[in-house]
C-alpha cells in the first residue's frame, strides 16, 4: 500500500486525524496512515499520533509527515490514575486511550476530526460527511456494558438500534465539547472522572467512546446522521504480510481490516456469541 499525498478531494471539507498508539502498533501504523491518505475522500489537515514518549513512534511520525503528541499533555490524568482490572486482566491502558480520544477536541485544529484505531486499515474509499450530515459506520452487535455505562452517564437509555464500535469515527468538535459539558453538569465532576467511576470494574468491556458519542448525537439529531454498514474484517495475520492482491480481494466484501491481538479477540468473540 503506497503512501499518497494529501491532495484535494471531493468537496472542500478539511478534517484532522487522531490515532492513539503505543510501541506495539509500529508494525501496522504506517499502513493505517497510508490507507487514510489513499481512501479518505476529504482533505486531510494534520494526522496526530498520540502516544507515550517513544523514539520509534517519533521516527515514524517524521517519516510519514505526522505530528507526534505526548499523551501526557492531553489529559490532566495519566494511565497511572486509572485502576481498572483484576488479578487476571488489566484494562487501564485500554480505557485511557478512549479518554484520550474523547479529548481530541483539544488537539484538532479542524472542526471535524477522524479517530481511527492503530490496528485498522481502510481498504475502500470512505466519506464521512455528506450534505451537511455525518456518516457513521455501524455493526449489528456490541457489548452490553457499553450501554449500561451510557445510561449511568447520560441518565437515559442509548437510543440507537445499531452499534457504532467500528474502529473509526468522525467527531465534530462542537458536539464532543457539548457532550462532555453535559456529563460534567450531570455528575458534578470532570467528565473523565465521571466515566471512570461509572464503569463496572469487574467487567472487561465497560465503556465505549464511540457508542457514547454517537448515541448522544443520535438521541438529539438523528436526521444529521447517515448510517452505513461497517463491513469490517478482523484478521490475525501480520498486516505487512498481505499483498495488494489480497487487499483487493478483501475490498470486494469489506471496507476495512483490523489486526487484533488474538487474546483480546477471543474474549470479544466469546462475549459476542453469548449474547446471540
Amino acid at each position: 500500500m503506497s503512501a499518497q499525498s494529501d491532495g484535494p478531494r471531493k468537496g472542500s471539507l478539511t478534517i484532522d486525524v487522531l490515532i492513539p498508539a503505543i510501541d506495539k502498533d509500529i508494525a501496522t501504523l504506517p499502513l493505517v496512515i497510508d490507507s487514510l491518505r489513499r481512501h479518505v475522500q476529504h482533505r486531510i489537515g494534520t494526522i496526530y499520533i498520540v502516544s507515550p514518549q517513544s523514539t520509534g513512534i517519533r521516527r515514524l511520525c517524521a517519516s510519514k509527515s505526522c505530528t507526534f503528541v505526548d499523551e501526557k499533555t492531553v489529559l490532566p490524568i495519566t494511565k497511572n490514575h486509572i485502576r481498572y482490572g483484576t488479578a487476571r486482566w488489566d484494562r487501564s491502558g485500554w480505557l485511557y486511550q478512549q479518554l484520550l480520544k474523547m479529548n481530541g477536541d483539544k488537539i484538532s485544529k479542524a472542526p471535524f476530526f477522524l479517530v481511527i484505531d492503530a490496528d485498522t486499515i481502510l481498504i475502500r474509499p470512505h466519506a464521512f460527511r455528506k450534505d451537511g450530515k455525518t456518516i457513521f459506520y455501524y455493526r449489528s452487535w456490541s457489548q452490553p456494558e457499553y450501554f449500561r455505562t451510557y445510561r449511568k452517564l447520560m441518565g437515559v437509555k442509548a437510543p440507537s438500534p445499531k452499534s457504532f464500535v467500528t474502529h473509526y469515527m468522525l467527531f465534530e468538535k462542537a458536539q464532543l465539547t457539548r457532550l462532555k459539558q453535559v456529563i460534567e453538569a450531570r455528575h458534578g465532576k470532570p467528565w473523565y472522572n465521571a466515566i471512570i467511576q461509572s464503569i463496572d470494574r469487574k467487567k472487561q468491556f465497560g465503556f465505549s467512546e464511540y457508542e457514547t458519542y454517537a448515541n448522544d448525537l443520535y438521541s438529539k439529531q438523528p436526521t444529521r446522521m447517515i448510517l452505513r454498514k461497517s463491513l469490517n474484517k478482523a484478521l490475525h495475520s501480520r498486516a505487512s504480510s498481505l499483498s495488494q492482491k489480497q487487499l483487493d480481494a478483501f475490498a470486494k466484501s469489506h471496507r476495512s481490516l483490523s489486526f487484533h491481538q488474538r487474546k483480546v479477540y477471543q474474549i470479544v468473540k466469546k462475549q459476542q456469541n453469548s449474547t446471540k
